[in-house]
C-alpha cells in the first residue's frame, strides 16, 4: 500500500461502506509512474465465514500495476441488525448498522 498515492490515509467516511469501487476524490495519482488515470480492481476475493461475508481486493494503477491500497469490506447480521465495515487506505474507514425490522427500534421516539 502506498501513502504517496492518496491525499489522506484512511479518511473517515462515516457510514459509507463500499463493497466495490474506488473513492477517487482521495486519489492523488500513482506515486510510481506519476500518472493520474483509472484505478483498477485486482485480486478480488469473497469469503463467507460463520455468517460474516468478507470482500477484499487491491486498488491498482492502470498504467504500471502499482498497488495503491488494499480494500476490505465486511458484512454480517448481528441480532436484528445488518453490520457493515470498510477499511482501505484509499476509500477510508467506515461502519454502518441497519435494522432488519421495518421500524428501527433505535429510531423510535420515547413515549414519555
Amino acid at each position: 500500500m502506498c501513502s504517496g498515492c492518496v491525499h489522506k490515509e484512511y479518511p473517515d467516511r462515516g457510514n459509507t461502506c463500499l463493497e466495490n469501487g474506488s473513492y477517487l476524490m482521495n486519489y492523488r495519482g500513482c506515486a510510481n509512474c506519476h500518472q493520474k488515470d483509472f484505478v483498477l480492481i485486482n485480486n478480488k476475493a469473497s469469503n463467507d465465514d460463520d455468517g460474516e461475508e468478507i470482500v477484499t481486493y487491491d486498488h491498482v494503477c492502470k498504467n504500471c500495476d502499482h498497488i495503491i491500497a488494499r480494500h476490505e469490506y465486511t458484512f454480517s447480521v448481528v441480532d436484528e441488525y445488518q453490520e457493515y465495515t470498510m477499511l482501505c487506505m484509499l476509500c477510508g474507514k467506515a461502519e454502518d448498522s441497519i435494522s432488519v425490522l421495518p421500524d428501527d427500534p433505535r429510531q423510535s421516539a420515547p413515549l414519555f
